[in-house]
């Protein structure tokens, strides 16, 4: 009874110590300030194309590029999501950053480990305190579990497992990211190659255009009405057109070529028909800018790591106090003289184990040092990102709205060029002016139909780079849903 007593008394301060309410030494966290929101986007017009809109009426949410309604894009989107190697990397270091966390996590719980040993043994005849009858030679047999618990009274340990859930938060965040530029990069790819499309039948409209114009002048050279020097101008203008036709040809090939890349194909095996069908650019509501920091997920990725640094420096905090830990063995040794488990060789051992570093030459002042100094930087790359973001998304507004302009603008001109050239040829095939005229007019035609098409595909890039600026289809709480499904969909396609 008196042994029992002993024992409880021994175990009674211990358990107090347990209940004990840790600290934590970490900072109390403030997201860092980015400064006041502007109320509205500077390049949003109000009777423009884009215009505010309340989060329920985003169009923007999960499947993003189907605003464009465009059924081999959205085909290609999905390939990407299932293929695209780069996205696998991004997957790996998510997986490998919840392993970090579940590594923290484990120091929450106590440590379980079972040894055992069997030797044969010699001591030495001068050995100290050894008796006269103890043997020479002797056999020693021991089995025995332990078990040992750290007790987390400065939150050292909290505060590594609340930063490595931040990282790992922040890694959810960066496969986001990553998902999100490769979708827009390839839309982007994607509407530059309909825009080669485009370019290549209007090239070819026009080479069938100078072809019967060159007939004409040869007609008309062998009639006697026109010169030698117009039949050269015009073989000159339909080589030049032809060359322009191959020039936009090599330029498909390279963007199919890159497109292929992103969604995990051989560049050789992979095509895509001709569609010159023309894309509209879509209507795309704004939400207001603070909304910006929940939808983008390289925000939320810069957020969460400020995060983590906070944490950070807790842990090195605690490295100034005690660590205390319990420990307690149960096991069995022999020296060969009996049965290893019997109750004569049983022993035990139960108690607290405190430990502290007195003097290390500043090694703990300059790791939390270091520590605020991660912090810091943290937090300036956390204001840079957002402020990054506002730019992309002021710069594709402003963008969008100039083009909408040079677009009509290109359009009139190019109708212009139409009627200069009808009226050219007709006064040509009068004999009213001579062939440079016409050459002229077709030439500034040409040159009008395909600048207006080049700034019809920048228009839709830029909507590709708004929607990328806005976060695509994310926001902060859809980060573990993003990360879980490209997981899913990867292991179904392997």
């Amino acid at each position: 009874m008196t042994r029992k007593l002993t024992f409880l008394r021994r175990l009674l301060p211990l358990a107090c110590v347990a209940v004990l309410p840790a600290c934590s030494l970490a900072p109390a966290y403030k997201t860092p300030d980015v400064g006041p929101l502007p109320d509205n986007y500077a390049g949003q017009t109000a009777n423009g194309l884009w215009s505010p809109a309340h989060p329920a009426d985003m169009a923007m949410r999960g499947q993003w590029w189907s605003v464009y309604a465009n059924p081999t894009l959205d085909r290609l989107e999905k390939q990407l999501d299932v293929s695209n190697p780069s996205l696998a990397v991004a997957l790996a270091r998510y997986d490998a950053a919840r392993a970090l966390l579940g590594e923290a996590r484990s120091d929450l719980y106590p440590t379980l480990g079972v040894g055992a040993s069997d030797s044969r043994n010699r001591q030495s005849n001068n050995r100290p305190l050894r008796g006269s009858g103890q043997p020479n030679e002797y056999s020693a047999e021991t089995l025995g579990v332990g078990l040992g618990y750290e007790l987390d009274l400065w939150g050292r340990v909290r505060n590594e497992v609340a930063a490595g859930k931040a990282n790992a938060n922040a890694a959810q965040a960066d496969l986001a990211s990553v998902k999100l530029s490769l979708e827009a990069q390839l839309a982007d790819l994607y509407v530059t190659l309909r825009g080669y499309d485009v370019q290549e039948r209007i090239l070819k409209d026009t080479l069938d255009a100078y072809q019967q114009g060159l007939d004409l002048t040869q007609r008309r050279f062998q009639g006697g009405v026109a010169s030698g020097l117009d039949v050269s101008r015009a073989k000159t203008q339909l080589s030049d057109a032809q060359a322009q036709v191959s020039e936009v040809e090599a330029q498909r090939a390279l963007t199919e070529h890159a497109i292929a890349t992103l969604v995990g194909e051989s560049a050789s095996r992979f095509a895509l028909p001709v569609d010159n069908a023309p894309m509209n650019v879509p209507a795309i509501p704004l939400g207001v800018p603070s909304q910006l920091l929940e939808r983008r997920p390289d925000i939320a990725a810069a957020e969460r790591r400020v995060f983590a640094a906070n944490a950070e420096i807790g842990v090195a905090r605690a490295a100034f106090f005690p660590r205390l830990s319990l420990f307690a063995a149960l096991g069995w040794q022999d020296t060969g003289m009996g049965n290893l488990l019997s109750a004569s060789n049983r022993y035990w051992a139960l108690g607290p184990e405190l430990a502290m570093t007195l003097f290390d030459g500043g090694l703990r002042r300059s790791k939390v040092q270091e520590a605020q100094a991660n912090l810091d930087a943290s937090a300036g790359l956390y204001r840079g990102v957002v402020l990054d973001a506002f730019q992309q998304v002021e710069d594709n507004l402003t963008l969008l709205q100039q083009l909408g302009k040079e677009a009509h603008q290109q359009d009139d001109a190019a109708s212009a060029a139409r009627d200069s050239q009808t009226i050219a040829t007709n006064r040509y095939r009068e004999g009213a002016v001579n062939y440079l005229d016409v050459v002229s007019a077709q030439t500034a035609e040409l040159q009008a139909e395909r600048s207006a098409e080049e700034v019809r595909t920048r228009r839709l890039q830029a909507s590709v780079n708004l929607i990328r600026a806005l976060g695509g289809g994310w926001d902060s709480a859809r980060l573990s849903t993003t990360a879980n499904a490209v997981a899913d969909s990867m292991t179904q396609a392997h």
